[in-house]
């Protein structure tokens, strides 16, 4: 297994993430804010497109812990990997911050898909060989 892992921010608009490759597969652990947690966890699979079997494309299953807000965030991006890669992928994720304001939390979320493209760009150099 090889493991990757990021930072973004700092203080309560910290993100980390702990990325696995499980052979062809990945796995990512997301964590953000003052409070790391599960809040949320999606399975993607590839698939090709309902539209244009041509084309990739991805199904997932979401869990989400009662009175979370991750699924989106978690399907979203456990759905772009897996269309990207052509693999199965799992994305946990859990971003809190007490007391949040509008700002905190969009700094956050900006963030959160910051990592994900780092995270993107350093999967596409190990599983294509650049």
């Amino acid at each position: 297994m090889k493991i990757i892992t990021k930072q973004i921010g700092t203080g309560v608009h910290i993100v980390e993430a702990v990325v696995v490759l499980c052979g062809k597969d990945i796995n990512i652990c997301c964590g953000g804010g003052d409070t790391f947690h599960i809040g949320a966890s999606a399975l993607a699979v590839p698939r090709p497109s309902l539209a244009d079997a041509t084309k990739n494309s991805a199904s997932a299953s979401v869990l989400c812990v009662t009175s979370h807000k991750e699924d989106e965030i978690a399907r979203e991006a456990a759905l772009r990997f897996a269309t990207i890669f052509k693999t199965r992928v799992n994305i946990t994720c859990g971003l809190h911050i007490d007391n949040a304001t509008a700002d905190d939390i969009n700094l956050l979320h900006k963030n959160y898909l910051q990592i994900l493209d780092e995270i993107q760009l350093e999967l596409a150099g190990v599983l294509h060989g650049n």
